[in-house]
């Protein structure tokens, strides 16, 4: 068996074998297969695609080719919830914290951001003393104690997805769907999750644009974790514009902890409670997801979500005063609002610039050595379908650097359209794959 065959069979359309595809990833964890072999495979799948069977098979070999998590040690049927990344997506933070406090553990491994979408480590890591690296031995403890834990990635999980995202990152084949799927997948399975809840986002702020493909990802990464014996279920939501009113680190923590609070943005709430209800569902907790929808609305409104908060923050050395109006979380040295130049009806806002802007403002990376500042960000005032005079305050811009902050605030207004008549609306929650 060699490389250069496997690259002519899927050149010219035809489905790898378990024997290759598990030759190819040993390869690719190992590097005994050049880079640039690994590329030409890429493109040959970008062009071809990949059948049902070849994409199980690549999943389930990148998910075996480094450390996997045992978590035999955690009592219960453990979840997990993953995004495929978004502007303002801090569910998480939320999710977490209802799911645990409605009895299932959630042993959660998590990435730091890349671009625009913001990353979840990155988010309680501006918390201050929060703690992401753990030892196996304390993450299984902690999740048995309070039922629920947030660390970092370990450095030997899916070796082989690392790799091969590097490759397809610098030669124009991210975007396909067999290999965005068994990426996502490998690393839900390495991490020892039996539930998984999905989260495929779509629109302009979303890596999946068109509602077609993101369908067409949720229903193969569904198939995959059906396919690993995982129970498996996937939202399409809407990405056309932030969700809920903040983007950055601490802007988003404290948005999260007015949420549990009582007090958060509606589009927000209603996709926590969803997320957390399937988590119910496919943990076994409940068989409907009205009864599921149920519960998890009375643990927010009850206050048991804040409290399962404030003990996983306590439980890895985290320091907030809930007291103060921000919490004890970093506050950026300058603010600025985004006047509206003109009347009508906010008819779109481009959410991937919102999250430039807030790139920007230093509050993601362009690479992953890049350091970001915790405090910075953007508050939007205006969404879809709010009515604006000219002005009247679109945006607040949180941050640390004058010269930055211009050149956010013209992104920022340009973001918006304003139109004279009201827009239709778009569902935030647009399918559910079982």
């Amino acid at each position: 068996m060699n490389i250069q065959d496997i690259i002519l069979k899927k050149r010219n359309g035809e489905a790898m074998n378990t024997a290759e595809i598990s030759f190819l990833v040993k390869g690719i964890s190992d590097g005994s297969i050049p880079d640039y072999q690994i590329a030409a495979w890429a493109m040959a799948v970008y062009f071809q695609g990949m059948t049902g069977q070849e994409t199980n098979a690549l999943t389930l070999a990148m998910a075996y080719s480094g450390e996997v998590m045992d978590l035999a040690g955690i009592a219960g049927k453990k979840v997990d919830k993953h995004s495929t990344g978004g502007v303002g997506d801090k569910t998480t933070l939320v999710v977490i914290p209802l799911a645990a406090a409605a009895g299932v553990p959630v042993a959660k491994m998590s990435g730091r951001g890349l671009g625009h979408t913001g990353g979840t480590i990155d988010k309680f890591e501006s918390i201050p003393g929060f703690q992401v690296e753990r030892t196996y031995h304390q993450f299984v403890e902690q999740v048995n104690a309070i039922k629920a834990a947030v660390v970092s990635q370990t450095g030997n999980l899916v070796p082989a997805d690392k790799r091969l995202y590097a490759i397809r990152d610098v030669t124009a084949t991210v975007d396909s769907i067999p290999l965005i799927a068994s990426s996502i997948m490998s690393k839900k399975i390495a991490s020892g999750a039996e539930g998984i809840v999905l989260d495929v986002k779509v629109g302009s702020g979303a890596f999946m644009r068109n509602e077609e493909q993101a369908l067409q990802l949720a229903r193969t990464m569904v198939e995959i974790g059906h396919g690993a014996g995982r129970e498996v279920v996937a939202l399409l939501t809407d990405m056309s514009q932030p969700l809920g009113e903040t983007v950055g680190n601490a802007l988003e923590v404290k948005e999260a902890i007015d949420l549990l609070r009582g007090h958060g943005p509606a589009d927000l709430e209603e996709l926590c409670v969803t997320l957390t209800a399937h988590l119910l569902l496919v943990a076994g907790k409940f068989s409907s997801c009205e009864q599921a929808m149920q519960q998890v609305c009375h643990t927010l409104s009850s206050g048991a979500g804040f409290e399962k908060f404030c003990e996983l923050v306590s439980a890895q050395g985290g320091r907030l005063d809930y007291e103060k109006p921000f919490y004890g979380l970093p506050q950026a040295a300058l603010q600025t609002e985004v006047i509206s130049i003109e009347d009508g009806y906010v008819a779109a806002i481009d959410a991937l610039e919102v999250g430039r802007t807030a790139m920007l403002l230093g509050a993601g990376r362009e690479r992953m050595g890049d350091i970001i500042d915790p405090a910075v960000g953007v508050k939007v005032l205006k969404k879809k379908g709010d009515y604006v005079q000219k002005g009247d305050v679109l945006a607040t811009l949180h941050a640390n650097d004058q010269e930055r902050m211009q050149n956010a605030y013209k992104r920022l207004l340009a973001s918006y359209r304003l139109a004279e008549e009201l827009p239709t609306g778009t569902p935030l929650i647009i399918a559910t794959v079982k």
